[in-house]
């Protein structure tokens, strides 16, 4: 499982944050990369987002929730400084494409702005050059992404209500198609992922994946999120690892945790969701490849959506340093190598 498995975060707040004046400290009090940081606690892997025409200040007023959301610098050409960085480190990367000007989710899928007088086919055309142009940026740098993400929590569907899970089936899958072949145009080895939200349950997941595959859908990897906290439940590894290895048994295709995250003030307890998680995917041996915490390096208290999932402490006021939690990392790869 180590040889493989990816032990990722997710920190396309990075950039922002540091532009608004915040670093970070480790445990001796030194100031320090927090991809390094990351690195220094297990982490092999970044996954960074992609927005098609996101606001250049990296702010959004999210109207259902009545209050400014950061975004990060994840236009195009941030993604490109970023990756860089990835680059920099010697950790692998992933490049999750969101396919709108903020962030898509199982509430959210609103269509580029640019895009919505579009028609199927033009919609296609768009997804496939976005999803190009964006990678073959990263590849005349020299970068070469381990996996992309075709869309993001994308139950309901993506660029709503073109492609709606529930009006538009057959084109949804056609647009993910869209992505799938720009990908592998570019880069031919690289694993796409196909992102659901709650990956513990089965009502959320297999609709969309059922439909998926009916119409001929293409991917390599299936990707989940796992937050016990927005579904009010508890951490569960039996029944994650259940509904993980009933999709890979029905899709025929590996699985992946490509979102994880828990309370910034329980170290304790989002240690132990770590775990939990990585000791679900265990059980699927060369089936589970992997697990990516988004965005650990920040803490609700510096955030004007005041976000709870981090895994950072705030020392001042632009101060941050990693909790305990990503060290759930380095102790099962510990673990791993001492079993074997």
């Amino acid at each position: 499982m180590i040889q493989n498995f990816a032990f990722g975060v997710d920190v396309s707040w990075v950039s922002q944050l540091e532009e608004k004046g915040f670093c970070w400290i480790d445990y001796e009090g030194n100031k320090v990369d927090p991809f390094r940081a990351a690195r220094d606690m297990g982490a092999d892997s970044v996954r960074l987002r992609v927005f098609v025409n996101p606001p250049a200040d990296g702010m959004w007023w999210k109207a259902l929730e009545s209050n400014y959301c950061m975004l990060g610098h994840c236009d195009a050409a941030g993604v490109l400084e970023m990756a860089k960085r990835v680059k920099d480190q010697g950790m692998r990367l992933m490049i999750d494409f969101h396919y709108s000007d903020y962030f898509a989710d199982p509430t959210l899928q609103d269509i580029p702005k640019e895009w919505e007088d579009d028609d199927y086919e033009k919609l296609t055309k768009r997804v496939y050059q976005h999803t190009k142009d964006v990678l073959m940026l990263l590849k005349e740098n020299d970068i070469a992404p381990e996996w992309v993400q075709v869309g993001n929590e994308i139950n309901p569907g993506v660029m709503l209500p073109n492609g709606s899970l529930t009006e538009h089936p057959k084109d949804l899958v056609g647009f993910l198609n869209a992505g799938y072949d720009a990908v592998k145009e570019c880069f031919p080895e690289c694993k796409v992922i196909t992102h659901l939200a709650g990956g513990e349950n089965r009502d959320l997941c297999i609709p969309f994946l059922d439909n998926f595959f009916k119409n001929q859908g293409k991917t390599d990897i299936l990707g989940f999120s796992y937050y016990p906290y927005w579904s009010q439940s508890v951490s569960d590894k039996e029944l994650l690892a259940g509904c993980l290895k009933e999709y890979n048994q029905r899709y025929h295709k590996p699985v992946m945790i490509t979102e994880v995250g828990g309370e910034d003030h329980d170290e304790e307890g989002t240690y132990q969701l770590i775990r939990d998680t990585m000791d679900a995917l265990a059980e699927l041996k060369e089936q589970g490849l992997g697990v990516f915490y988004w965005e650990p390096e920040v803490n609700r208290e510096m955030l004007p959506d005041h976000y709870p999932l981090g895994a950072a402490r705030l020392l001042d006021e632009h101060t941050l340093q990693y909790t305990k939690a990503l060290t759930a990392y380095k102790e099962h790869i510990k673990n791993s190598v001492e079993k074997n």
